[in-house]
């Protein structure tokens, strides 16, 4: 008589036992958790001894320049957070009021809230399977489908909006298949911006996340790779953009000794010196946890090897990845829930993939391409403890 398959319950507490194998005995342990030294806290001191907190000061430019040295880009703009510096860089791709912007269901609402501050609407579109990213070959499909030229401005020829941009994200700190995306976003002329939040220092074919749009957003949130506990940050090589960047983020105001003069509406955007204190010395340590946190992904890859039903998801052909949060992959919904559920009563910090926002109830009146490999990879996808303290040992 054959043995009865697995069932899902089975196959969720045979991923928790092996889990704990490639993880250290304390409890709680979080999804993804900073870490302050004696560098973080002599610079942050400096700042309080200078006076320099707020957003002039020394440490914020010295940020800017370390941004610049790690990713290649001509110039980085330090802002207050991930949303805000998507909020610029799509007002200066001249996303406006009635247009649409192509961009992932599956990615954190931060991707798509932006994009409705601007007055323009979410459409959302399928991702691959194998970078997380953007899928290029659905993408042209879709707009082969519903694009409809109107001099040299394509529109959704169902809303009748312009398509204005493609905001590509790249998930988990996977870089998206950009060539092919560049590509399909110069053929149908629009405006290419990257959502590298969660990707400072993932590389494809040895360029940096973010050096193939126009503007890249970066974030420095407690659970990225590096914080300054709220920030974020502008890419872009593009020295007029740049300009006016700061310009914008910095309440428009007119250079002046003692002058209020304003000549835009404009925004409050420009991360505070103490921030960029916390940034410039989570920076200089930027290669270690890279280090660290590949090691503890190959640690997964060894210990879910010969896991039947789970498979952890492997770095893209070409893709140099930060491995932000590796990723499992169950079989269903089913066995992902009972992972989530029986992590949680031990105190490991798991989590699926956030809901993909065609189905959150703002966005449900959006356009959306077909999606089946996002409801897929929501239905089984669970991402493990990604701190790089794991992998230091």
């Amino acid at each position: 008589m054959s043995a009865s398959a697995p069932t899902s319950n089975d196959i969720a507490h045979q991923a928790l036992d092996t889990l704990r194998t490639a993880l250290p005995p304390q409890r709680p342990l979080g999804l993804h958790e900073p870490e302050f030294g004696e560098r973080e806290r002599a610079l942050v001191l400096d700042c309080l001894d200078s006076g320099w907190v707020s957003s002039a000061g020394p440490q914020v430019e010295r940020f800017e320049h370390l941004l610049c040295e790690h990713t290649g880009m001509a110039h980085a703009v330090a802002v207050v957070n991930g949303t805000a510096a998507l909020h610029l860089g799509l007002q200066l791709a001249g996303v406006r009021p009635g247009d649409e912007v192509l961009l992932p269901a599956l990615t954190f609402v931060g991707t798509a809230n932006p994009v409705v501050h601007c007055g323009a609407v979410p459409h959302f579109v399928d991702c691959e399977a194998d970078s997380l990213g953007v899928d290029p070959a659905a993408l042209e499909r879709h707009l082969d489908a519903i694009v409809e030229w109107r001099g040299d401005t394509c529109h959704n020829r169902h809303s009748g909006r312009p398509l204005r941009a493609l905001l590509v994200v790249h998930v988990l700190g996977h870089v998206a298949d950009m060539d092919a995306l560049a590509a399909i976003a110069e053929r149908y002329r629009l405006a290419l911006i990257e959502d590298a939040a969660e990707a400072l220092g993932s590389r494809r074919d040895g360029r940096h996340a973010g050096s193939w749009g126009q503007l890249a957003a970066l974030s420095f949130n407690g659970n990225k790779i590096l914080t300054t506990g709220g920030g974020g940050a502008l890419l872009t090589d593009d020295a007029e953009l740049a300009a006016r960047a700061r310009h914008l983020s910095t309440t428009a105001k007119q250079p002046h000794p003692w002058a209020f003069e304003h000549d835009a509406v404009a925004f409050n955007y420009r991360l505070p010196n103490l921030n960029a204190a916390l940034g410039c010395a989570q920076l200089e340590q930027l290669q270690q946890r890279l280090t660290a946190k590949r090691r503890l992904y190959e640690r997964y890859a060894r210990a879910f090897a010969d896991l039947a039903g789970a498979q952890l998801h492997p770095e893209p052909p070409g893709c140099h990845s930060n491995h932000w949060l590796p990723l499992l992959l169950l079989p269903n919904r089913e066995a992902r829930d009972a992972l989530l559920e029986a992590a949680s009563a031990e105190g490991i910090g798991l989590r699926p993939f956030w809901t993909p926002l065609h189905r959150l109830p703002m966005f449900t009146d959006c356009p959306h391409a077909p999606l089946p490999v996002t409801e897929d990879l929501f239905a089984r996808g669970v991402c493990l403890p990604g701190s790089a303290r794991l992998g230091a040992a």
